[in-house]
């Protein structure tokens, strides 16, 4: 009788929910549900697990062991001086994959913008290895940006649809776990591949490990029912996409236009400057760019240090490579410790110092960026060993791993419970965007410097002082996003 009443009792709940209106999918099945069709390892769901752990292992192994390969193609490519329009491209491209990816999602399912992102990404890594200019190499990236913008916020939905919702944490922290081991091994091997082969085999060979699992994904998931359809009344509204191209667009003139001096790049330069200022305040809250206390500031602090961080991770492998002649492997070793370091930190701020202010660590933590970007500094002189700029990198990370995920926290703290998804695509919009801006920035006083020859690594010394400036800004704003 009891099993009679559950069951009535559920029937009728489900009733009261449809007529409401309230139920956009299936109802999700609960745990004694979930008990039939098992965990994630379970035979239903086996093929999409390994599917997607795989293509999630690989996405990260190529994130981070193509970046660290970059300097080195570009200096074999004859285009050092335009490498921040390599590196900047791909974030730049990368904003409007993400809006796109993630409108296309909404409205059809995540099934075609992520295996086109994901057969995207197969393409790309083609074109970088055949590179016979830097100017391919750039194309090579801007495309792999799209992808990565694409498949990043693809990839949940894909999750979604693949798998009930109380089995869904942990396929969610499953793909978490796909990038330590890539963050441990990828950069090394990379460096060693490059040091004992070449640059072009890193490229072509994370191509061939891509294919198969890419290939697989697209059979594995499955297309929407007509029961997951968002209904036509409830159809999330169109976003910007327009502004968003307009937004990678001004991006990437702007990394163009400040990789030389002449009247042409400065027009390239300054058209791009316009896209910016115009368009970017369309994406972000008001009173972003003057530190309104709050959100505002939140999405400020989240911009100017990803900036600060990527310009560190992409100008110090620049430097050692092509100027202070550091093996490759070496950089990669860089890269691992950063990674390594940034979960560690970030474990400890959310576990040892979960007691202190938010804020106080975002303060701590830039101020370790700041002594991350002296350190930058110190590396550039002749005197001093080349592992001193090198581990600027992973003190760097470490400010990162003590400040991000408060900021975090402190954005979704000032926002309204069913504005928590539109804070989240404002501070990813404006963490690249503070990416592409501070490494222009950096890259334009570093060409300036060798126009008025001042010698590649004094042009250096310039630019990493330079990035003291932003890190200290945010010591200072912190407090104005503070919870409390």
């Amino acid at each position: 009788m009891a099993e009679k009443a559950s069951k009535a009792e559920k029937a009728d709940k489900a009733g009261k929910a449809e007529k409401a209106g309230k139920g956009r999918t299936r109802a999700a099945p609960g745990p004694a549900d979930g008990a039939e069709g098992g965990g994630i390892f379970a035979p239903p769901h086996l093929a999409a697990t390994l599917t997607f752990t795989v293509v999630m292992f690989l996405t990260g192994f190529a994130a981070l062991a193509v970046v660290p390969t970059l300097p080195t193609a570009a200096r074999d490519l004859d285009g050092v001086s335009l490498f921040p329009v390599v590196a900047g491209c791909f974030v730049a491209a990368s904003l409007f994959g993400g809006v796109l990816g993630g409108h296309w999602a909404d409205r059809a399912g995540a099934r075609r913008p992520l295996a086109l992102g994901m057969v995207l990404s197969v393409l790309t890594l083609l074109v970088s290895a055949s590179s016979v200019s830097v100017w391919q190499l750039a194309a090579g990236r801007f495309v792999d940006g799209l992808a990565a913008g694409m498949v990043a916020v693809s990839v949940t939905t894909a999750i979604g649809q693949a798998y009930p919702e109380h089995l869904r944490p942990g396929m969610l922290a499953m793909m978490s776990a796909g990038w330590v081991v890539p963050s441990l091994l990828g950069p090394p091997l990379a460096g060693l591949v490059v040091q004992w082969w070449s640059w072009r085999a890193v490229f072509y060979g994370l191509a061939a490990l891509t294919a198969l699992p890419a290939v697989a994904l697209v059979v594995v998931l499955r297309r929407p029912s007509a029961e997951d359809a968002e209904p036509a009344g409830e159809r999330a509204a169109r976003p910007p996409l327009l502004i968003a191209a307009l937004l990678s667009l001004g991006a990437a003139l702007g990394q163009y236009g400040v990789s030389d001096w002449d009247p042409r790049h400065l027009v390239f330069a300054a058209v791009g400057i316009v896209l910016l200022a115009v368009f970017a305040p369309r994406l972000l809250p008001r009173g972003t760019w003057r530190s309104a206390r709050g959100l505002p500031t939140a999405v400020l602090l989240r911009g100017l240090t990803s900036g600060t961080y990527f310009t560190i991770e992409a100008l110090v492998p620049l430097m050692l490579i092509t100027e202070r002649r550091v093996a490759a492997v070496v950089v990669g070793v860089a890269f691992t410790a950063s990674a390594v370091l940034w979960a560690g930190a970030s474990w400890v701020q959310g576990k040892a110092l979960q007691h202190v202010a938010r804020h106080r660590l975002v303060t701590a933590g830039a101020l370790v960026m700041a002594a991350s970007a002296v350190l930058a500094v110190a590396g550039c002189s002749g005197g001093l060993p080349a592992a001193t700029a090198a581990a600027a990198m992973p003190l760097s990370a470490v400010g990162m791993g003590l400040l991000d995920p408060c900021v975090t926290v402190l954005s979704l703290k000032h926002s309204e419970p069913h504005r928590q998804g539109h804070t989240t695509s404002a501070m990813q919009t404006n963490m690249n965007l503070g990416q592409v801006v501070v490494l222009a920035l950096a890259s334009a006083v570093l060409n300036a410097c060798l126009a008025a020859g001042a010698g590649p690594l004094g042009g250096y010394r310039v630019a990493f002082a330079l990035l003291v400036l932003p890190t200290l800004l945010v010591a200072l704003l912190a407090v104005r996003a503070r919870g409390d």
